[in-house]
């Protein structure tokens, strides 16, 4: 089945500013797929080229099956877009908005949008300009899936909601993949997104340095601490963690503790039998999404990693 975004090498430049770094991807139909990054890092870029709102320096990118330069206006008929930062008619009713969007999509949007509000507990005869930031987004969601899209972008959907309206806007999102229609996720929110996300991917400074699926990458992260009995224990071990068959992704030293994030496929456990001298305890624990893109984004930059998407596919 033909992924529903494809890109290939994308990169955008702004000045001096490096936006997006050569980033390839490929996406799923039915999934709930989540672009997680620090504020600048490039996220609302991204979805900007692959709306065809903004064209790339390099690369190129498809949206069902679309050019996102040759043929932008048909992906975004085909589309539903909820952007961070809503751009509503502050003097309509929540009912003549949607009437008013009718007029771009087929027969049948208005009576969707009709039933969309009424499940959100929406009034439809409250002016746009009474409604608060929650009440907003919901209008945004009933707009944006009212013609039953194929896909579903959001950038920064929960930021600044409280906590009823977000649990509510990101259940809606399970429940569209369950239908096989496709989410995609833009968020900072990394805690939310772990709720919600089949697939996640981390974008740094416009460079996309992991995918992955997230229970796989959850299962195969662990948390360390080892406590040993002097410096020169603690040293020994440190020596021999380079040639380790894991992956360090954070390694911390407090006195005589020793703070390890480590990732590593199968059950064996290298850490806990490279450490059999000199230790007073060691724990593991398993690691929340959170702290695996805590430990990500403090790593050191490296090449990029896009080339794990045919892994997960």
């Amino acid at each position: 089945m033909n992924p529903v975004i494809r890109a290939e090498n994308l990169s955008k430049r702004f000045k001096k500013v490096e936006a997006l770094r050569g980033v390839s991807l490929e996406i799923p139909r039915g999934v709930v797929w989540a672009l997680l990054g620090r504020n600048g890092a490039g996220k609302t870029t991204l979805i900007k080229i692959l709306l065809g709102l903004l064209d790339p320096d390099d690369g190129k990118a498809e949206v069902l099956g679309y050019d996102c330069q040759r043929e932008s206006l048909e992906i975004r008929r085909r589309v539903g877009y909820v952007p961070e930062q809503p751009g509503l008619y502050e003097w309509m009713r929540v009912d003549e908005i949607g009437q008013f969007c009718a007029a771009f999509y087929p027969a049948g949007y208005f009576t969707q949008y009709l039933q969309h509000i009424n499940q959100l507990g929406l009034d439809p005869h409250k002016k746009i300009k009474e409604l608060s930031k929650g009440m907003r987004a919901m209008v945004l969601l009933a707009l944006a899936i009212s013609h039953d899209p194929e896909l579903l972008i959001l950038d920064e959907p929960t930021s600044g909601l409280d906590v009823i309206v977000r649990r509510q806007f990101l259940e809606s999102m399970v429940d569209r993949a369950a239908a096989e229609k496709t989410v995609f996720l833009a968020s900072h929110q990394v805690h939310e997104v772990e709720r919600v996300a089949d697939i996640v991917g981390f974008l740094k400074e416009g460079q996309l340095i992991l995918v992955d699926e997230v229970e796989k990458l959850k299962r195969e992260t662990r948390r360390w601490l080892l406590i040993f009995e002097n410096c020169q224990a603690l040293d020994a071990f440190v020596n021999i963690i380079p040639s380790l068959p894991v992956e360090i992704l954070e390694q911390k030293r407090e006195g005589l503790e020793l703070h390890i994030i480590e990732r590593s496929t199968g059950e064996t456990e290298h850490i806990r039998q490279a450490a059999l001298s000199g230790l007073r305890s060691i724990d593991c624990f398993p690691c929340s999404l959170e702290e695996i893109f805590t430990a990500y984004m403090n790593q050191k930059p490296g090449p990029t990693i896009s080339q794990q998407m045919e892994e997960v596919l």
